[in-house]
């Protein structure tokens, strides 16, 4: 094997010397260091006997002149069964204080070709989650990409702990959790919360956190994509795979582009953008009788959905979730934008033509009381024609109908969740847009499962009004 030398080391940037063959890009490469080995991966030749290669781990205590092991291969994880249950990090490494992996666990290496589109198969099959504004507007199908945009502070992860719940307690399927770029109380807490659940046993949770270098966070999302990939393809298992945040993987990747020198693109991004991008999204696919089903959660920078991180990220997705501030500010939770949220899913041939219409007049309603508030801001709702104030009244009530309790919140919220068949959401707005609701408060709509409770909620209210 060709000997290799460390050169140099400018924080995760390496550079090294190799007298024979060129190792490709991609590949991984050992430095052996005062307190165990690094990994790094080479991401560009530089002459004919150097290459530079961006490190997987810290690089305190590395030294020039460092002997280098050239592995001749990418990457490769531990996948199968014995990942089910444990947290680890981009280099499949256990990081939950628990036993060692077993000797014999399989590996495959991160770097993997996306399926061919012949080998693909397209999935009609709608996910029913129980969140009602996400079944009703934006359905998940199975073996698609759903991606979840916000801001700050909106309830992005919260709602993914949600689904994550939802899936694994409705579904017969295994669930990888890429945390990129998490804080390690988020990670603590999504571990308690599932090991509470009773869900981890059927769960890979792959962290690469905000303080490792941005090769690991550049390279979290491949790892979760490989353990779930090994699931659909080897076990024949369906898999849903979460991701957040898919824009700190775009982060960590224009911080490797600088440390590597390229020129920046537009806003400072990485040139090869659209490309790392596409590279992740199309290997999550159905492949035969499996499906590996995404949900991302995406970041927004200062609240601007044209940032070209978000462009590329939204192109791939099917279903289009946004999360609003304005909705947080108001109490409205799940705070998802009814408007701009979509989905190729919401057609009559998939989910039928009662609950096309249903979320095509919701919008409508809503859309016209966005039109109004300024009227009403202004001159109050007193001033609106008796039709309109109707019109008002409507939209509110399906505003707070669509807010429900989520179990992984009952802590905080001191309520219990509550999850909400698709059939019941279609029927509730349906019964609140043809006027059914009218004359009730709109507070008994608010944070309530069907529309049943709710009118539990009213003829409660109504009681004690007469009482009094």
């Amino acid at each position: 094997m060709a000997e290799a030398v460390l050169t140099a080391v400018r924080g995760p940037v390496l550079d090294i010397r190799i007298g024979g063959p060129l190792p490709e890009i991609g590949e991984a490469v050992e430095i052996a260091g005062p307190s165990g080995s690094v990994m790094a991966e080479v991401q560009a030749h530089l002459a004919a006997d150097r290459v530079r290669a961006i490190a997987l781990q810290g690089t305190q205590g590395l030294a020039r002149g460092a002997t280098v092991r050239l592995t001749g291969a990418a990457l490769t994880v531990p996948v199968g069964s014995a990942v089910l249950g444990r947290l680890l990090n981009v280099m499949g490494r256990t990081g939950d204080n628990g036993p060692a992996l077993p000797a014999d666990t399989p590996l495959r290496a991160i770097h993997q070709p996306a399926p061919t589109l012949s080998s693909q198969r397209a999935h009609t099959e709608v996910f029913s989650t129980g969140i009602k504004v996400l079944d009703l507007l934006a359905p998940l199908g199975q073996g698609g990409k759903s991606a979840m945009f916000g801001g700050a502070g909106v309830g992005k992860t919260v709602l993914v702990m949600e689904l994550i719940r939802a899936m694994v307690s409705s579904y017969d399927g295994i669930s990888v959790f890429a945390g990129v770029g998490e804080r390690s109380r988020e990670g603590h807490e999504m571990l308690n919360e599932m090991r509470d659940s009773g869900v981890l046993d059927q769960t890979v949770l792959v962290y690469g956190q905000m303080n490792e270098p941005p090769g690991a966070r550049w390279r979290v999302p491949l790892t979760a994509l490989t353990m779930a990939e090994h699931f659909r393809d080897a076990d024949g298992r369906n898999v849903l795979l979460l991701m957040d945040n898919v824009f700190r993987f775009v982060q960590a990747g224009a911080e490797v582009s600088g440390l590597l020198g390229r020129m920046p693109s537009r806003v400072g991004y990485q040139p090869t953008l659209e490309t790392e991008v596409a590279a992740l999204q199309e290997r999550i696919a159905s492949v035969g009788k499996a499906a590996v089903t995404a949900i991302e959660a995406v970041y927004v920078p200062a609240d601007d959905f044209t940032d070209p991180a978000v462009a590329a990220i939204s192109a791939h997705v099917d279903s289009t979730v946004m999360l609003s501030r304005q909705l947080a500010a108001e109490g409205i939770y799940p705070a998802i934008d009814p408007i701009a949220t979509t989905s190729v899913l919401l057609d009559p041939g998939v989910v039928g033509s009662e609950h096309v219409q249903t979320a095509a007049d919701l919008r409508a309603l809503i859309e016209h009381y966005h039109e109004l508030r300024d009227v009403i801001t202004l001159l109050g709702v007193e001033e609106l024609g008796r039709e309109e104030r109707l019109l008002v009244g409507r939209a509110r009530k399906l505003q707070r109908f669509l807010t429900q309790p989520f179990f992984v919140a009952a802590a905080y919220t001191g309520m219990e969740g509550r999850s909400v068949p698709v059939a019941e959401t279609v029927k509730g707005c349906r019964a609140i847009l043809t006027g059914e609701c009218d004359e009730w408060d709109e507070n008994s709509l608010y944070m309530i499962g069907t529309l049943d409770e709710a009118r539990g909620k009213e003829q409660a209210r109504r009681g004690s009004k007469e009482a009094a």
